[in-house]
C-alpha cells in the first residue's frame, strides 16, 4: 500500500535559521559585509535564539565588526566577506529554530531598514531564507 509521502512526493525536512544563513554563503559568500547585512544577521540570530541581546563573539557581533571594518577599507579584496562570517553559522548559534516566513520577513525588514540605497541586494540574506523556505514546502 502506498504511503502518504509517496502520494504527495518527497517530504523534506524543515530548514533552520542557521542552515539558511549557511546556505547564503553559496549565493553571496563573496559579498563584502555591509551594515544591512549585519542588521539582517543580527535579526536572524535574535529570531533563532529568542533574545535581542547580541552575543559577544556570536555571528551578529562578528557581522557588525566586519561591517565597521569594511566601511574603512578601500580595497574590495581586503574586505571581510559574508562567507567569512556565516561559515558554520549553525554551530555558532547557541540556540536554533526552524525558519518561518515571519523570520524571513524580520530579516528582510532589518536588511531594508539598514540599507543606504533602501533596496536589499538580490539573493542575500532575506531572499536566501525565503527561497529555502519555498523549496522545503511540498
Amino acid at each position: 500500500m502506498p504511503t502518504q509521502e509517496a502520494a504527495v512526493g518527497i517530504v523534506q525536512s524543515p530548514i533552520t535559521i542557521g542552515e539558511a544563513l549557511e546556505a547564503t554563503v553559496q549565493s553571496a559568500g563573496a559579498k563584502p559585509v555591509d551594515q544591512s547585512d549585519a542588521a539582517a544577521i543580527q535579526a536572524a540570530e535574535a529570531r533563532a535564539t529568542g533574545s535581542d541581546t547580541i552575543i559577544p563573539g556570536g555571528i551578529a557581533a562578528t557581522a557588525q565588526s566586519a561591517a565597521v571594518f569594511n566601511a574603512e577599507v578601500k580595497r574590495e579584496e581586503n574586505k571581510i566577506k559574508l562567507g567569512d562570517v556565516l561559515k558554520g553559522a549553525t554551530a555558532k548559534l547557541p540556540a536554533e529554530k526552524v525558519a518561518t516566513k515571519q523570520d524571513a520577513e524580520a530579516v528582510g525588514n532589518a536588511e531594508w531598514r539598514n540599507n543606504l540605497n533602501q533596496a536589499p541586494h538580490p539573493g542575500v540574506l532575506a531572499a536566501s531564507i525565503s527561497q529555502l523556505l519555498s523549496s522545503t514546502r511540498t
